[in-house]
């Protein structure tokens, strides 16, 4: 029952992660500041959500956290909203191989954090796919793929920044995870992300047909409000390191779908690392299910 139930939750993580694969798709199809486009994917996932609290009649929810409850979640909003601003920077700036592989080096980081934050046991048989996966992101990354401008290292930059911000959202939100239902922490979450993000997009340039605010939209319920529901959901029934591993199926498919539809290259190299990368994830989802002694009381 245990492994069957923990193959749910990878499966929903699986699904999540290749529907983010599309996400550079419609960050370049939208002619706005990447803090602008964060701004609104925030603004329609939390009306989402919002919605999905008020048909289930589960609003007052919200209303009854705690003050130390709100701080705690308005302070993840904080870290979303840092977080896609970086990695939408990253998008702009730098092809979208760089951009994803640099960012998904924050799995790599959360199987090295999760054990020390949220007290699991670490569980030696993750070595080997985030190693695969980590070596996939090496082979993408060759020297004659990152451009060496100032624009395209500093997206470079922001992209391996992102991956710490990323880290430090899988982590807690595991160990958060337990004490709130997965809309009432998304609402709230990105309430907050909006109302930081507010007073700086407001003033900058914003979509300017209806294509591109179809595409934001698009980010802010389905690629968030329902995916996010997605993988929080089956964040519950699995460890943070395996979840976060399981997700570089993202960065493998954003690879593809960039070649197919914005035309960038794709090299043999590049190929065989995205294959690394999918190849770590399967191996992940394969993987029995670690005894009892290695779960976190309550997950």
């Amino acid at each position: 029952m245990r492994g069957r139930t923990e193959s749910a939750g990878l499966v929903r993580i699986a699904l999540a992660a290749v529907t983010w694969g599309t996400i550079p798709l419609l960050v370049r199809a939208v002619d706005a500041p990447p803090l602008v486009i964060v701004f609104w994917r925030v603004v329609f996932e939390c009306a989402a959500i919002g919605v999905l609290l008020l048909v289930r009649r589960r609003f007052s929810e919200v209303a009854r956290l705690s003050k130390r409850s709100l701080a705690v979640l308005a302070g993840q909003g904080l870290m979303l909203a840092l977080n896609w601003v970086l990695f939408f920077t990253a998008l702009a700036w730098t092809d979208v191989a760089v951009a994803e592989m640099l960012a998904y080096t924050g799995p790599v980081l959360v199987a090295v954090f999760a054990p020390l934050v949220l007290r699991d046991r670490f569980d030696r048989r993750i070595l080997v796919p985030l190693a695969l996966a980590l070596a996939g992101t090496v082979f993408i990354l060759t020297p004659g793929s990152l451009d060496t401008g100032p624009r395209a290292l500093a997206g470079a930059a922001a992209a391996a920044a992102s991956a710490f911000t990323y880290a430090f959202l899988v982590v807690n939100a595991k160990r958060l995870l337990s004490g709130f239902a997965t809309d009432v922490y998304m609402f709230v979450e990105t309430l907050a992300a909006s109302v930081v993000l507010a007073p700086l997009a407001l003033t900058m340039g914003q979509p300017t047909d209806g294509a591109q605010w179809g595409a934001v939209a698009t980010l802010g319920v389905v690629h968030s409000a329902l995916t996010g529901l997605l993988f929080l959901s089956g964040l519950r029934l699995v460890r943070a390191d395996r979840a976060a591993t399981l997700t570089y199926l993202e960065p493998a498919s954003a690879v593809l779908f960039a070649a197919l539809f914005l035309g960038e290259p794709v090299t043999v190299i590049t190929l065989a690392g995205g294959a690394a990368i999918v190849g770590a994830g399967i191996i992940v989802a394969r993987l029995a299910p670690a005894p009892a002694s290695d779960q976190v009381p309550g997950f």
